[in-house]
């Protein structure tokens, strides 16, 4: 059998679950992308807000609608369960679990257009929310809008034509909410939706300036691809009830929002999350420490043999490589908030990464390393580079990664694939392919400019990424 509202009731009383009335609950979120991470990060913080004093303090109305642009997978995982799935936090000490019943349905875009449509129109709709991942946001080398890849199953139509239909209703504009690991996500998302709007429907700028708002966020959570060991071990913990759309993940969890909303949202600082006027120092400080140092570890990990982050983090000289990276070349470059202590972030990385019931797949860390790398090691280059400082752990990830980009992981999982991969197959050695990489015609070329000390450094390093595994 199968989680589901009607065998909710039969799930064991250490399983928590929704304290609300599910089906009164209007939808007021519109979200694209509804893969693991949201599910036990956004919807997760939704869930909790909908839960506080039993859903009695007016906290309602906030239920979620999922989007998958693409793949029917998620909506057939979701919707047979009505929305329902489980949220396990596992680490040393054991595993919780909690039932989340914030999302109502999942629609895919590919199948049900007019549906999605629909959805981000409707008049209790308040907040589009997303997690697209990087290449989600269709931009090109110098982060402009791509207009061949912002077609019409990229999230752009879709809101474009929602907005429109609001427009003509006289209903309100929404926040759109980006939950991706981008630097200053909401500028970039509003820069990104003018450029597609100028282009599609000019007459649709003015009011979708002066009536709709893109707050960025910071996200953090550690949420590891769910694996059938996962899923046949939460349906023991439910009693025996199936969960095809469970999530594991960390107990820790953060999300910081700017506070610049267009209209309602939900009370979700009660729950844990951070209203505040500037994300900037915490967005910096995720993207600079956490994801530098994962990618540095994927990479250099999958190099020496390892399959996972806990694994790699106890090898003694990725860990140096993960602290070197994290303390001297990433902190250097962050202006904290006040109270934001850098060095005890840190220290709370290492023992995240350490995590021992985490299965956290290098190879999947290593996805998409094209639209990862720029903020999260070319940006803490420049910075330590206009100081005058050297970067050797990420001069060493980069190295890993060029080693990557040759095949010796397997294929590579990247939009870019094609043109990385051939231009470092013409090039073996390192410094050639990062001058092809980098600088003239190259496909990321502007992200970063080595200098002759950097390439020799990385030639180095290309024949050295040893540990001591």
């Amino acid at each position: 059998m199968r989680l589901s509202p009607e065998t909710l009731a039969s799930l064991p009383a250490e399983v928590a679950r929704p304290l609300y009335d599910r089906d009164a609950q209007a939808v007021g979120i519109v979200h694209f992308g509804i893969g693991a991470f949201h599910r036990a990060h956004q919807a997760w913080y939704t869930d909790a807000a909908l839960n506080l004093d039993n859903g009695n303090l007016g906290e309602r109305d906030w239920a979620i609608t999922g989007v998958s642009l693409r793949s029917p997978g998620v909506a057939r995982q979701m919707n047979p369960q009505g929305g329902l799935y489980t949220v396990a936090e596992q680490s040393g000490e054991g595993s919780a679990l909690r039932i989340i019943g914030a999302v109502r349905n999942v629609l895919v875009a590919s199948e049900e257009p007019d549906a999605v449509i629909a959805a981000v129109a409707a008049p209790t709709t308040h907040i589009i929310s997303l997690t697209v991942t990087e290449k989600g946001y269709c931009r090109t080398a110098s982060g402009d809008l791509d207009f061949e890849q912002a077609h019409s199953l990229s999230f752009y139509y879709f809101v474009t034509q929602a907005l429109l239909r609001r427009r003509n209703a006289g209903l309100p504009g929404v926040t759109l909410l980006p939950c991706d690991n981008l630097a200053d996500n909401g500028a970039k998302l509003h820069a990104l939706m003018g450029q597609y709007l100028a282009r599609h429907e000019p007459d649709l700028v003015a009011w979708f300036e002066a009536n709709c708002t893109c707050p960025s966020t910071m996200i953090d959570r550690i949420v590891p691809a769910t694996t059938d060991e996962d899923r046949a071990g939460i349906a023991q913990a439910l009693g025996g009830l199936q969960d095809e759309a469970c999530v594991v993940t960390e107990p820790f969890s953060q999300w910081v929002i700017e506070d610049k909303f267009a209209g309602p949202r939900p009370k979700w600082e009660a729950v844990g999350a951070q209203l505040v006027a500037d994300v900037a120092p915490y967005e910096t400080a995720k993207l600079r420490m956490l994801n530098g140092a994962h990618s540095a570890l994927a990479y250099c990990g999958l190099k020496a043999g390892h399959t996972y982050v806990h694994e790699a983090v106890a090898d003694p000289a990725l860990h140096h490589l993960a602290e070197t990276l994290m303390r001297h070349e990433a902190a250097p470059t962050i202006t904290p908030a006040p109270n934001q202590n850098l060095a005890a972030y840190a220290d709370a990385l290492i023992a995240r990464f350490a995590n021992p019931a985490l299965n956290h797949r290098l190879i999947q860390i290593a996805m998409d390393g094209s639209q990862k790398i720029p903020q999260r090691w070319l940006e803490t280059l420049a910075e330590n580079a206009a100081q005058g400082r050297n970067c050797p752990a990420i001069l060493q990830a980069i190295a890993a990664w060029l080693h990557h980009l040759t095949g010796a992981n397997g294929p590579v999982d990247d939009p870019l694939a094609e043109k990385l991969t051939a231009i470092v197959n013409r090039n073996p050695n390192p410094h050639d392919a990062a001058t092809a990489l980098f600088t003239g015609n190259g496909p990321l070329a502007g992200t970063w400019q080595p200098t002759p000390a950097d390439l020799e450094t990385l030639t180095a390093a290309c024949t050295g990424v040893q540990t001591a595994a």
